[in-house]
């Protein structure tokens, strides 16, 4: 499965506090001026290591970056890796906090 996770239904189920496997595919500066949580791998270093990310290949894994295009090309980089349940955060982050 390789389908976008829009951010209404993001910010829902973090309410909800369900455990989410989070993947911020933009710089180390970015991720610690502003994140939502989860794993930080730059997308130029998940390119070189989506097999070694640490996750199943089997969980839904949540793409973010900051407006959805770095995160839309993590995602094809972990589903050409063999994940096959990964969902790429449309609008990035910036969609994210509208709703906030």
């Amino acid at each position: 499965m390789h389908s976008p996770i829009e951010a209404n239904e993001l910010l829902h189920r973090m309410n909800a506090g369900e455990s989410l496997n989070l993947l911020d595919v933009r710089g180390v500066i970015e991720f610690h001026t502003y994140n939502i949580g989860g794993n930080n791998i730059p997308l130029p270093v998940l390119a070189k290591t989506a097999d070694s990310t640490g996750y199943n290949k089997k969980d839904e894994i949540i793409v973010i970056c900051k407006v959805g295009l770095r995160s839309e090309t993590a995602s094809r980089i972990l589903k050409d890796a063999g994940f096959e349940n990964v969902r790429n955060l449309t609008g990035g982050l910036i969609a994210l906090q509208k709703l906030k």
